[in-house]
């Protein structure tokens, strides 16, 4: 069947599924589960004879929306927190897993960006960090102690300072994201530039490997983070200037409603890398390299995991359960 034929042939349903979905047609939780079924069958047609179109797209945002529906509508005495971070936000990751796309492609971009301006013009480190900071990072270099910025404070002192600032950022990083993302990707772009350019610079003193000990026992989570919510802010801009077959208006609330929860998932850990800041990394330099590793590596691990990964499995079961 061509595409053509087969929108004409169900836009009828689909039309009936947008109303279901948006609380302008009633409908119960068999009923609901009955549409699902349904749409996944139609999506499932549409990715093995049309896999590049935009009805594959259109098709998975309404499979999505109505399985949150049902989810929504049903009695479950599952715990409501652990169920928006099992399934809810996974599902969504899956949706939009493009714009988590996009956001690597430019984090890896424009942290190169910092790194060969670093490399290449002198006084960019001093810009983009300022002259303080690198005199007195300079001076912690000679003392053989180039992570001691994070000794300046207490610790508790250093995780509440810290996960706010952390908190902040990422929320202008997503919140921005309503100025067609424009601001969003400026937020994301000064902070690779300034990330490549200060990791440049401490290769250039010949302490990167110290550099990267510290740095990533809570970065790895910290970092992970500000792209996540950026791919947020992304999906915020995008609602409103791509609205697809909803009207602008419509675009930016469902917009709005998936980001701001994909953005809300990142809490948590941006929450844990604020504790091993303050808690942790200061003694970066005193650790065994295996611990330190390990660190990295397991933190890594768990934030790449359940945004990158589980997703795919999450979504595999729906599929399974639906069938």
């Amino acid at each position: 069947m061509r595409e053509v034929a087969f929108i004409k042939q169900n836009k009828e349903k689909w039309l009936e599924f947008e109303l279901a979905i948006f609380g302008k047609a009633k409908k119960n939780p068999d009923e609901l589960a009955n549409l699902y079924i349904q749409m996944m069958n139609d999506l499932s047609y549409a990715q093995t004879y049309y896999p590049k179109s935009k009805t594959v797209i259109y098709l998975n945002h309404l499979a999505s929306q109505i399985y949150q529906k049902i989810y929504k509508t049903k009695r479950t005495e599952k715990n409501r927190i652990v169920e928006f971070f099992v399934t809810e936000v996974p599902l969504l990751l899956y949706e939009y897993k493009r714009y988590l796309l996009y956001a690597f492609i430019l984090f890896v971009a424009l942290v190169s960006i910092g790194v060969v301006s670093a490399k290449y013009d002198p006084d960019f480190v001093r810009l983009i960090l300022g002259d303080d900071y690198v005199n007195m990072t300079l001076e912690n270099i000679k003392k053989g102690n180039p992570m001691a910025v994070y000794k300046s404070d207490t610790n508790w002192g250093s995780f509440v300072g810290i996960t706010f600032n952390n908190l902040y950022v990422g929320a202008k990083c997503y919140f921005f994201g309503i100025f067609a993302g424009i601001l969003t990707f400026y937020i994301f772009m000064s902070n690779c530039i300034m990330l490549g350019s200060f990791q440049y610079f401490f290769y250039e003193q010949g302490v990167f490997w110290k550099s990267v000990r510290g740095i990533w026992i809570h970065g790895s989570m910290e970092i992970f983070a500000i792209v996540i919510e950026t791919a947020a802010g992304f999906i915020l801009g995008a609602s409103i200037l791509f609205p697809k077959t909803f009207s602008r208006l419509n675009s930016f609330k469902i917009g709005f409603k998936n980001s701001f929860k994909i953005y809300l998932s990142t809490i948590p850990f941006t929450i844990a890398a604020g504790f091993l800041e303050g808690f942790i990394t200061r003694y970066a330099n005193e650790m065994p390299n295996w611990l330190s590793v390990s660190i990295i590596l397991f933190t890594l691990g768990i934030i790449s995991f359940y945004y990158l990964v589980y997703p795919f499995i999450v979504h595999k079961k729906i599929q399974k359960l639906s069938a």
